[in-house]
């Protein structure tokens, strides 16, 4: 075999590798931005949820920062947050279920309504304890129902 000829198919089997590698695509910048906007939100409900309980004394102005930061993540438009393929089941690190891409219209529903209940929650969090509490139920409701049918447990 020529030098010429093994030339060329090395040139064949490196493009077709490199091709292969292409279609093989990495959703980690997907998958943490996504984990990210959940830490957010977890460390603020957070916040609140000791305020609530009682572990740490209200004070209106923390409340209402860790509620516009709730509902700032909840008004974030996630379309690039969740490629087809990142699920728990294609990809390691992921938790989210392969349910959210055979149901998104149901997904869709669920963050409607956490985007409500996010709203009602800044619209009330900075207005005394027992305000915040009574929505900050409806945020906690909302994070359940989609984790619940969407997400892997630990």
């Amino acid at each position: 075999m020529s030098f010429s000829k093994i030339s060329s198919m090395v040139a064949v089997v490196a493009t077709l590798g490199f091709g292969t590698a292409a279609l093989a695509q990495d959703f980690s910048s997907a998958v943490d931005a996504r984990q990210g906007g959940m830490n957010i939100m977890a460390l603020n409900i957070g916040v609140l949820g000791g305020m609530a309980r009682g572990n740490a004394d209200y004070d209106a102005e923390a409340a209402q920062a860790a509620a516009d930061n709730i509902a700032a993540v909840s008004m974030l438009d996630q379309r690039f947050y969740w490629p087809e393929g990142s699920d728990s089941a294609a990809f390691e690190g992921s938790r989210a279920l392969p349910a959210i891409w055979e149901d998104f219209a149901g997904v869709s529903e669920k963050g409607q309504a956490f985007g409500a209940a996010a709203a009602g929650l800044q619209a009330a969090a900075g207005n005394g304890l027992e305000a915040m509490q009574a929505a900050l139920g409806p945020v906690g409701a909302a994070c359940g129902a989609c984790h619940d049918d969407y997400r892997q447990p630990r």
